[in-house]
């Protein structure tokens, strides 16, 4: 029996996906999707503009696709993917769930959590900064390019 070990790199491009589906429906393109033990268990994207919602962002989704698969509300052993570096909402509700790992692509020079002083994360959760950063943010730039 073979064991096939996944890098980020493959489950960030699963994300990317999700980014895209984000962008052909005219929402902000942020993907997500969470991995626990090497499988793809939730796959989200941004759904602020189709449900009306502030809150409808693609880790939120992520998180609670997750819990309900999982039966369980701490995603302790699991992995977030997110095209984008998170908000401080979407770092909160990280630190509730207490996510394992968190793999983020491009930084979010206005909005990310990274930006805000303080420990907005799980201290036992890991971060990974960078994973396909380019193709990450040049999703974004070109959406916010077309809006502009």
């Amino acid at each position: 029996m073979t064991l096939t070990v996944f890098s980020d790199e493959y489950f960030m491009k699963e994300a990317l996906k999700e980014a895209k589906k984000a962008f052909d429906a005219d929402e902000v393109p942020v993907g997500a999707i969470i991995v626990c033990n090497e499988k793809i268990i939730a796959r989200a994207h941004n759904l602020s503009e189709r449900l009306n919602d502030a809150t409808a962002h693609a880790e939120m989704q992520a998180f609670t696709s997750a819990t309900n698969y999982l039966g369980a509300k701490f995603l302790e052993e699991c992995t977030l993917y997110v095209t984008i570096e998170p908000c401080v909402m979407c770092a909160g509700a990280s630190y509730w769930s207490r996510i394992g790992k968190i793999v983020y692509g491009a930084n979010d020079e206005k909005k990310g959590y990274t930006k805000i002083r303080g420990k907005l994360l799980h201290p036992k959760t890991k971060v990974i900064a960078g994973v396909l950063e380019k193709e990450c943010g040049e999703l974004m730039k070109e959406y916010f390019k077309l809006k502009r």
